[in-house]
């Protein structure tokens, strides 16, 4: 009980230093999101993107990462073209990927996710000869796909916070929009507890390390003191030795 209450201690100070600094706006990423961290926020909210194998999007990536005005980090997913995008527009929880005039990729702006780096999984985009063919079409439809998203950096982090506060400070401004978003806040309570509990799983066996750490601190002095009392100790007894010697010879040379 005491070990989790260390570890709520910790957790409860981490979050409190995360909500004061500042975090850095960093370069546009491509990353897949630990997969066991996905099913449970899609536990909690119908409207997280799948990347189960079972059906057939493990290989979605998703683009970020997203800073949110609360100062959470947020990744949008993002899709490939599909039919029912050539007819869609930019709206403000949706955004085309053109490239040339051609559509490479959308971003779902009400599907993105509260993350933490630990559930990060960077993109490999850099094309080998053990890739297929479409591997590498994969690949170099995504480095397309990044670079577009790097030059629109601005425009998306400001589409994304401007979302985030809608649908968490006026959902009822726009009912329809604030349906088809993720539930953001009720996703930020599941990252929450998902950190939480892998802190406390970590609080046992930092104590033991720190235990062990502790012990063999307090051995050590004693074990050195030791050696050098035995090494004396040694030292002396050839010493009396050596003496008794010589004075065996004298006595023999008087004879």
């Amino acid at each position: 009980m005491e070990a989790i209450k260390k570890a709520a201690d910790i957790s409860t100070a981490f979050f409190i230093r995360c909500k004061r600094r500042k975090m850095e706006q960093k370069r546009l990423r491509l990353y897949k999101i630990d997969m066991k961290y996905i099913r449970d926020l899609a536990q909690k909210d119908d409207n997280v993107h799948s990347v189960s194998p079972q059906v057939g999007k493990d290989n979605r990536p998703f683009v970020g990462i997203i800073i949110i005005c609360d100062n959470k980090k947020y990744c949008i997913p993002l899709s490939s073209p599909k039919p029912k995008h050539q007819k869609m527009k930019n709206d403000i929880d949706f955004m085309r990927i053109n490239v040339d005039g051609k559509l490479l990729g959308v971003l779902n702006f009400n599907n993105m996710i509260p993350v933490d780096e630990r559930f990060l999984i960077p993109v490999e985009l850099r094309i080998t000869r053990k890739d297929s063919s479409e591997n590498t079409h994969y690949k170099k439809m995504a480095v397309k796909q990044l670079n577009w998203c790097q030059q629109n950096q601005d425009l998306i982090v400001t589409k994304a916070n401007k979302l985030y506060h809608i649908v968490t400070e006026t959902p009822d401004k726009m009912r329809m929009v604030t349906k088809r978003c993720c539930n953001f806040k009720k996703l930020e309570a599941v990252l929450e507890k998902r950190l939480e509990k892998e802190l406390e799983q970590q609080a046992p066996a930092q104590n033991s390390l720190a235990s062990n750490k502790s012990k063999s601190q307090s051995k050590a002095p004693f074990s050195v003191s030791k050696l050098k009392s035995e090494t004396q100790r040694i030292h002396n007894q050839s010493r009396n030795s050596t003496g008794k010697n010589k004075s065996h010879k004298k006595d023999d040379h008087s004879l």
